[in-house]
């Protein structure tokens, strides 16, 4: 039956039956953390909000204590349909802490003793129903405007996600080094995303090579600047409280070397896929064209692109502490002690290291693209 396939539709569409596979063997892969439970004489489901008793709510300025009780619905579970009463703890924390309504759903931790339940604990909003909305949304209008294209990127989107879910984040936590497992990873995501775009040939393993090139300097510079900067791995969010969960063993620092190629992996990806079908269209222009030619076409879309790009990971990052900054500013801190600072010397290093890694991608995938996709001419 292969036979019958002509050969550039089956490489065209391998990648799409490679990452399907691969999305269904995820989806039953046990992560070996299923047990580990931490409420486990406990049942987790969601409550509607039938009403609320702020009486014993305590306000002091912007700050909240004490505890809000609500009269809830328990919609789904073990015990499906009883009415309780749930207990949502304020500790004076205006990030962690959340206010329920009439009509909200919560999810609840509902502790029992049999048939009999002890006590119901509010964890948090329920907002997986908003959350399938927008994914949906996302998933329609992806579709709607690039069509088949649209379907890949959804597909390599679930694969992405499922891959660090099912199989970088419980690696880490079982002690694997972090470097090791992120760099085996990445080239593996790597490859698939960007064969979803091209097929298996010759324009995938030149951006795939080019890609891997570059996150591979972004590595190493992460790993040197983090240990110039001594840059401890637990400035990372919710570390501490990893370490403090039993996970004394983890080495932050490594984690945090991962992330930042982890992190600028995407838009190296990026890059080099631009450069790569800049180059196979210039080369399918020209047949005639020799592989240093088309080498130097690649560069100088390479330059044109590094323009935007290497702002692409400052825009991501900084977003992220916009807040951070305000406080700086508003304290009057010199910006040489800001600088100075671990928490922002380490997004310094995710935002220029991954600039580096965007900075070599350009010659790298310019150079194995001019000879891959002219190899007749070497």
């Amino acid at each position: 039956m292969l036979n019958s396939i002509p050969s550039e539709k089956l490489r065209y569409y391998a990648p799409v039956l490679v990452c399907l596979l691969s999305i269904l063997i995820l989806l039953f892969l046990p992560t070996g953390f299923e047990g580990a439970m931490l409420y486990q004489e406990a049942e987790r489901c969601s409550a509607k909000v039938l009403s609320v008793d702020n009486s014993t709510i305590i306000d002091t300025g912007l700050v909240r204590s004490g505890e809000q009780r609500c009269e809830l619905e328990l919609v789904n579970g073990r015990f499906q349909g009883e009415v309780v009463t749930g207990i949502n703890m304020l500790n004076g924390s205006l990030e962690q802490d959340k206010l329920f309504e009439v009509g909200d759903r919560a999810l609840v931790v509902v502790s029992h003793n049999g048939d009999t339940i002890t006590n119901v604990t509010m964890s948090d909003h329920d907002r997986l129903g908003w959350e399938a909305v927008m994914a949906i949304g996302f998933a329609l209008f992806l579709i709607l405007f690039a069509g088949e294209t649209g379907i890949r990127a959804i597909a390599s989107f679930a694969l992405t996600v499922l891959t660090i879910w099912k199989v970088l984040v419980p690696l880490f936590l079982k002690g694997w080094n972090p470097i090791w497992v992120a760099l085996i990873i990445t080239l593996f995501l790597t490859l698939l995303i960007i064969a979803l775009v091209y097929g298996f040939d010759h324009r995938c393993f030149a951006a795939v090579s080019g890609s891997f090139l570059g996150i591979l300097v972004t590595c190493v510079l992460g790993v040197l600047f983090t240990n110039l900067f001594k840059i401890h791995g637990a400035v990372m969010s919710s570390s501490e409280s990893l370490l403090y969960s039993g996970y004394q063993h983890l080495n932050l620092t490594q984690i945090f070397m991962a992330s930042i190629f982890l992190g600028a992996s995407g838009a190296v990806m990026d890059l080099s896929v631009d450069i790569t079908s800049a180059v196979y269209e210039v080369v399918e222009k020209r047949p005639d064209l020799t592989w240093k030619e088309a080498v130097r076409s690649g560069m100088n879309v390479g330059r044109s692109a590094m323009g935007t790009m290497t702002t692409t990971l400052l825009f991501a990052y900084s977003g992220g502490y916009i807040a951070l900054m305000m406080v700086f500013m508003a304290q009057g801190t010199p910006i040489e002690f800001m600088l100075s600072y671990k928490y922002v010397a380490g997004e310094l290093i995710h935002t220029v290291i991954g600039s580096f890694g965007l900075v070599t991608v350009a010659p790298f995938t310019a150079l194995c693209a001019g000879v891959l996709l002219t190899r007749k001419k070497v």
